[in-house]
């Protein structure tokens, strides 16, 4: 009975302490696990952390990156600062070093903005980047913050169609103005200087004025056109006013000729490009975009025939262009076609008034930010542009950097400005200034004549001339109404 209950009891004795073993091994091991969990859900969130200040990577190009002193200023520079309140980060921007926006070579290679990204060397890179399948598989690319295409930046003068009123183009529309005024002016000058004249007019009781108002218009017409129209002034004073337009006849018609025949205007008569094919199916201009740009890859990978011809020109002949610069640079001088993006070819028609960017747009792509792969910012910094968006924001700083500043350059300036032909205006004032005057003087010396025959004072018989002179009636039919006048009396 004693040796059967003897095991039982110490039985009974031991187990609960190894019952108080394994709970305390349960917890150790539990305790472990959480320990463990928590370190690696605190690495990963380390690993996964935004930096607190981020770098941010770009190029200078107008009006997205520009230098005002020691800071950069511009469209992205102005998008960033919206972005970075939105998102509460701080940043440093500093400016690619190879100048390129991102090109891979065959090696598989990116340099550019997107190889700082991809390499590590930058957080973001923000800029007029354009997205594209290759650079989307390289780095991460949010929602585009403004949208453009392909176009053709051109000089005006090669774009615009000829019209039927481009034979008035040589001058301004204010100058012809002036010519007019000039042509009206000296016609009444003949009309009133030939019947003030006694030299002209000397009998005016007896004799018809040949200068009426319509051949004095018909007169300055005449010589206008180089015609010679007769008769001619007899008098001192209407040859000086005669002698005066015809000079200035002669340097204005020389203007007007030159200008006309110019090569300017002779190269648009010639050619007319307003889109892609006319540009492929002409051999008069050189074109091209810039190299190594995404713009280049469109024309390259197309399988349009219009766009492969396009291609090939431009790799045959090698017209690319190193800079967005050098290309407006070049669609300035003429015989050239910079083609590139829409948004950037728009600023520089803002710029430069003697450009034009044709209608047609193919390639419609967007801009976008770039960061790496695995950055977390990507959905933030998209839903953080779509808001912007929303707001009116993009708009606001599109219109603000896009705004036109352009100066004719008076220089190269096709149309004769009315300050070019001052001088002569000038000269033809005095002339029919001074053909009054002697009108006048011959009119008053005749008058004192008068006045010492007659016994009357000058200034009567002056008085007297210049009525019956004047006196349209009676110069049309001088005769009749003083016969009429005696058979009264």
């Amino acid at each position: 009975m004693d040796l059967t209950t003897a095991p039982c009891l110490s039985i009974q004795i031991h187990l609960p302490p190894l019952m108080n073993l394994l709970q305390i091994s349960t917890d150790k091991m539990l305790l472990g696990f959480f320990v463990l969990s928590v370190g690696c859900f605190l690495d990963m969130g380390l690993c996964t952390a935004v930096p607190t200040e981020l770098r941010i990577t770009t190029i200078k190009q107008e009006p997205y990156t520009v230098s005002k002193g020691s800071q950069l200023e511009g469209f992205c520079m102005d998008l960033l600062s919206e972005v970075a309140k939105k998102l509460s980060f701080k940043y440093r921007v500093q400016l690619v070093k190879d100048g390129s926006y991102g090109r891979q070579d065959d090696n598989g290679n990116w340099n550019g903005m997107i190889g700082e990204v991809v390499r590590g060397e930058a957080d973001l890179a923000i800029a007029p980047l354009t997205l594209t399948a290759a650079r989307e598989k390289a780095v991460g690319m949010t929602k585009p913050f403004m949208q453009t295409g392909i176009s053709i930046l051109l000089r005006k003068d090669i774009s615009e169609e000829s019209g039927l009123f481009d034979f008035l183009s040589p001058f301004t529309a204010e100058t012809w103005v002036g010519i007019i005024v000039a042509y009206l002016g000296t016609a009444a000058s003949i009309f009133i200087v030939t019947r003030l004249s006694p030299c002209e007019w000397s009998q005016p009781q007896t004799e018809e004025n040949r200068f009426s108002l319509l051949h004095s218009l018909w007169f300055t017409a005449g010589a206008l056109t180089l015609q010679g129209v007769g008769p001619h002034p007899r008098a001192a004073s209407g040859r000086v006013v005669c002698c005066s337009w015809w000079l200035f006849t002669v340097v204005l018609l020389s203007c007007y000729f030159s200008n006309l025949s110019s090569p300017k205007n002779q190269e648009s008569t010639q050619l007319m490009v307003k889109g892609f094919e006319d540009l492929a199916n002409q051999d008069m201009m050189e074109y091209g975009c810039l190299a190594g740009s995404s713009t280049l890859a469109f024309f390259k990978n197309s399988n349009n025939p219009v766009y492969r011809r396009i291609y090939e020109h431009m790799e045959r002949t090698k017209s690319f262009v190193s800079s967005m610069d050098e290309g407006v640079q070049r669609a300035k001088e003429g015989n050239f076609a910079f083609i590139g993006e829409s948004v950037s070819l728009d600023l520089a028609v803002a710029r430069h008034c003697e450009l034009v960017r044709t209608h047609e747009v193919i390639g419609m792509r967007g801009y976008s930010i770039a960061t790496s792969l695995s950055s977390p910012l990507i959905k933030n910094l998209s839903v953080a542009i779509l808001q912007l968006s929303e707001a009116g924001e993009l708009a606001y700083l599109q219109s603000k950097w896009w705004a036109s500043s352009c100066i004719a350059d008076k220089a190269k300036s096709s149309a004769v400005q009315p300050h070019s032909l001052k001088g002569m205006f000038l000269v033809l004032s005095l002339g029919l200034g001074l053909g009054a005057l002697l009108a006048i003087q011959e009119l008053t010396s005749k008058s004192r004549r008068s006045a010492g025959e007659q016994r009357k004072s000058c200034c009567t018989v002056l008085t007297e001339e210049l009525s019956l002179r004047l006196r349209t009636i009676n110069a049309n039919r001088p005769q009749e109404n003083i016969e009429m006048d005696k058979e009264k009396a």
